[in-house]
């Protein structure tokens, strides 16, 4: 995947009047967004994650900073240079807004009407687009007929009637049940390989960002409080938002409930430890619970494990209580840290508290 930045952002800010008071929706965010990648920005209603992104086409003018997409300066764009590059911006919104007196063949082409493209063109073009989403046996239905899945199918394919290069998908997966939004973010990365899409996801669901984003930014009050690969930002959070985020998507915070729960738990012994051990890649392919007995004495109780696949590499969590003499327990304290493991204590009374 090339650097090469499609959407730049500097110090892009977005102000509001509000009962006679300012208030910051995008608080003077910087974001480089590169070609060809899928971009999360994640964050609960009211982070300001999609009037951000809407600074992007200029849906939304920032009130102070600078906007570069795909190498022009947006904001000194004349309005008809600025129609013309948001052909080159497509976008997907949560409640589709597909027009319900046209087929889906008229919803896909009407992007195209009014253009130089021919009938036969555009005939053309939305056959292709609608076997690209797999609905071309739906191109007379109309959106009444169709599930929420199939109308946000139809919302991508009249995105790509202009052969955008860049692609945002705001809150699109939000309306649609778990089944059927696994499959549009699917279709969403299939478009990215195939077609070298740069997507950008907005979204209140790290599950999305888990499963087809490369890098990923976290927004709270119109600020992006951090950002990074995603790999990375799973592994090592530094934000307690973030870490929020992150445990209840891998189902940790639940789980860890459950587990403190359990009257053994409530009541450890001098020699036991309760702990999370999270390990990336080639940690997962040793089997690091039997070498703590083999070489240290050390017993592992698994309460919970969990491993996940994040860009094809593999990363784990487990929770156990460990059980040792405490010369033991540190010296395999030091072995799972020289095998990137880390460590993260758990005291059972702040978790049920």
């Amino acid at each position: 995947m090339t650097t090469e930045p499609v959407v730049t952002l500097e110090q892009v800010d977005v102000e509001f009047s509000e009962a006679g008071r300012s208030v910051h929706a995008v608080d003077h965010v910087d974001l480089t967004v590169n070609r060809g990648e899928i971009y999360g920005i994640v964050g609960y209603s009211g982070a300001g994650k999609s009037t951000l992104v809407r600074t992007i086409n200029l849906l939304q003018r920032p009130t102070s900073g600078k906007v570069t997409v795909l190498g022009e300066d947006m904001l000194q764009l004349s309005a008809k240079q600025l129609r013309n590059e948001r052909k080159r911006i497509g976008m997907i919104f949560q409640h589709f807004n597909l027009m319900a007196s046209r087929t889906i063949a008229q919803n896909v082409a009407f992007p195209l009407l009014g253009t130089s493209k021919s009938k036969t063109e555009i005939n053309q073009k939305v056959s292709e687009l609608l076997e690209l989403i797999g609905l071309s046996d739906r191109a007379d239905a109309y959106p009444a007929q169709l599930s929420g899945g199939q109308k946000q199918r139809v919302g991508i394919a009249r995105a790509l009637a202009s052969d955008p290069e860049i692609l945002i998908s705001d809150e699109a997966t939000s309306a649609l049940d778990p089944k059927t939004t696994s499959q549009i973010l699917d279709l969403l990365k299939s478009l990215n390989e195939k077609l070298g899409l740069t997507i950008v996801l907005i979204t209140h669901e790290m599950e999305a960002v888990k499963q087809i984003c490369q890098r990923v930014a976290v927004m709270d009050a119109g600020k992006i409080i951090e950002r990074g690969d995603l790999v990375d930002i799973f592994a090592n959070p530094q934000q307690q938002l973030t870490k929020d985020f992150i445990e209840t998507t891998l189902q940790l915070d639940s789980a860890l409930a459950a587990v403190v729960a359990q009257p053994t738990v409530r009541n450890l012994q001098a020699n036991q430890r309760l702990v999370r051990l999270t390990y990336l890649g080639e940690s997962t392919d040793t089997p690091l619970i039997a070498l703590l007995y083999r070489n240290f004495e050390v017993e592992a109780n698994i309460l919970f494990g969990d491993i996940q696949i994040l860009q094809g590499t593999p990363f784990g969590n487990l929770i156990v209580v460990l059980t040792g003499e405490p010369a033991s327990l540190d010296a395999a304290y030091r072995y799972l840290a020289e095998q990137d493991v880390k460590i993260v204590p758990i005291n059972p009374q702040e978790v049920s508290a």
